[in-house]
């Protein structure tokens, strides 16, 4: 009875992800905006500071619903830790659940017959999209660990946005720096899910670039004949 339980079930699994995958996106924007009403609305805006944590809190309760239901599905037992990194640090820290952007793309584009983007638009598009979504969440969270820190340049949560901005680029002016051990844990964890985005972005449009000029100079000749 308990192998029966434990035993792998591919097909089910595949139609869970499918059907759960795009609920899952909208509960995550959710959490985002609970998070952020958290973290940005005054000490004293009741009950608005308790409806966000409660969003919170359930919206993460879904998520971690979600992933005993996979776990189980697969039948992997603790091999799921390992072939899902992703995401069991994407439940750890729901935060980054940007990062499974990709994953609801395919989702849709399933049911399409085929993607309506091209493969260097896709990546480029997920890659800003992620971008976005990323920035914004880190800005939230170092600004939640920075303000009324001793010695804190991120004092506003404009600051925490300009932070992010420079960090995601890469150019990283040095006016706006992390000073609590939280802070700049995120700011780790930014900087290489910046350099990983920006190369993907560069890598995409490089490509492309390559292969329309290789195009022309496959039509030159033959024009000119």
């Amino acid at each position: 009875m308990s192998d029966r339980a434990t035993a792998p079930d591919p097909d089910r699994l595949q139609e869970w992800e499918q059907r759960t995958e795009v609920p899952l996106f909208v509960a995550s924007t959710v959490f985002l905006t609970g998070y952020a009403v958290r973290v940005l609305a005054p000490l004293g805006a009741q009950p608005w500071r308790d409806i966000a944590l409660a969003l919170v809190a359930a919206t993460w309760l879904l998520f971690a619903v979600d992933y005993g239901v996979r776990l189980r599905l697969s039948g992997q037992g603790r091999r799921f830790l390992r072939t899902h990194r992703l995401d069991t640090v994407v439940l750890l820290l729901p935060l980054l659940r940007p990062l499974r952007v990709v994953q609801i793309y395919q989702v849709v584009q399933k049911r399409r017959e085929r993607p309506r983007l091209s493969l260097y638009a896709r990546v480029m598009a997920y890659a800003g999209l992620t971008t976005l979504l990323l920035g914004f969440a880190a800005s939230l969270a170092v600004y939640q660990q920075e303000r009324g820190a001793p010695g804190s340049t991120i004092r506003t949560f404009g600051d925490a946005v300009w932070w992010a901005c420079t960090t995601l680029t890469t150019v990283g002016y040095g006016d706006a720096v992390p000073v609590t051990p939280g802070g700049r844990i995120i700011a780790g964890g930014l900087m290489v899910c910046g350099l990983a985005l920006l190369g993907a972005v560069t890598g995409s449009f490089s490509s492309w670039l390559l292969q329309v000029f290789t195009r022309e100079d496959e039509k030159g000749p033959t024009e000119g004949a």
